[in-house]
């Protein structure tokens, strides 16, 4: 899988895998037999650093639901059926009379919160650090990159709030964040990125799931060539957005 569900994140998160910006995005900085991309950046003495920001103990529930009706790129769908295997008929299982139920999923992975892995985007069938699609990427599973190789992302976090840089609860779609709105939107909440940071975009999209699911088909805002390329400078380990 390129894929997986991240409950605890509401954001399409993608581990960056362009090391600097200007290098050749084929050839991965780390070596040839890289699969982690730049969560290299993520060490050990980063890892403490980001838990001794913790002060208030506060947690926060950043997942969106994944059902029938999230809306999600076409032609993707999500399908759940409620089955109560091996009980028809009975009152319950042993002594206990114990009852249960379980799920079928029958969809695609890529709907609601979720993580991209460095298998997922190639250019021309070619993808990072060279690797040619024919030679990794098999209909059972990605011989390569597969987000098993993903390590646990600890990082300090970086939330910028882009809907209210443009003054609005929803950000307009196809409005791109580029070096001028990352690094205007970062002075005003006097934040500063760094090497290992994990960055978040906030646009409010979410808040359109069940209201107006028809505008996901219209585009969404999101990180721009630019501002992208200028995130990798700085050597972050991983860019998502509520979109």
């Amino acid at each position: 899988m390129h894929k997986k569900v991240c409950l605890s994140v509401m954001l399409v998160l993608g581990l960056l895998a362009v090391p600097a910006t200007g290098q050749d995005w084929t050839k991965s900085k780390w070596g040839p037999n890289d699969e982690i991309g730049a969560a290299n950046y993520m060490t050990p003495e980063l890892i403490v650093k980001a838990a001794q920001l913790v002060k208030t103990g506060k947690t926060y529930g950043l997942g969106i639901e994944t059902n029938a009706k999230t809306p999600a790129f076409p032609p993707r769908s999500f399908k759940i059926t409620i089955v109560q295997p091996g009980q028809a008929g009975i009152p319950g299982l042993g002594p206990s009379k114990t009852t249960y139920n379980d799920d079928i999923i029958d969809g695609w992975v890529g709907i609601g919160s979720q993580i991209d892995g460095l298998g997922h985007i190639g250019v021309e069938y070619v993808y990072y650090n060279g690797a040619k699609h024919a030679d990794f990427a098999d209909a059972t599973g990605l011989k390569k990159f597969g987000v098993e190789k993903i390590p646990p992302l600890v990082a300090r976090g970086v939330l910028l709030d882009m809907a209210a840089h443009f003054g609005t609860d929803v950000v307009k779609e196809g409005t791109a964040f580029n070096t001028k709105e990352i690094e205007a939107v970062a002075k005003k909440q006097g934040v500063e990125i760094r090497q290992g940071d994990v960055v978040l975009f906030h646009t409010g999209w979410t808040s359109l799931i069940g209201k107006d699911d028809k505008r996901y088909s219209t585009g969404e805002p999101g990180l721009g060539v630019d501002g992208a390329k200028y995130l990798v400078s700085k050597g972050v380990v991983a860019v998502g957005a509520d979109t």
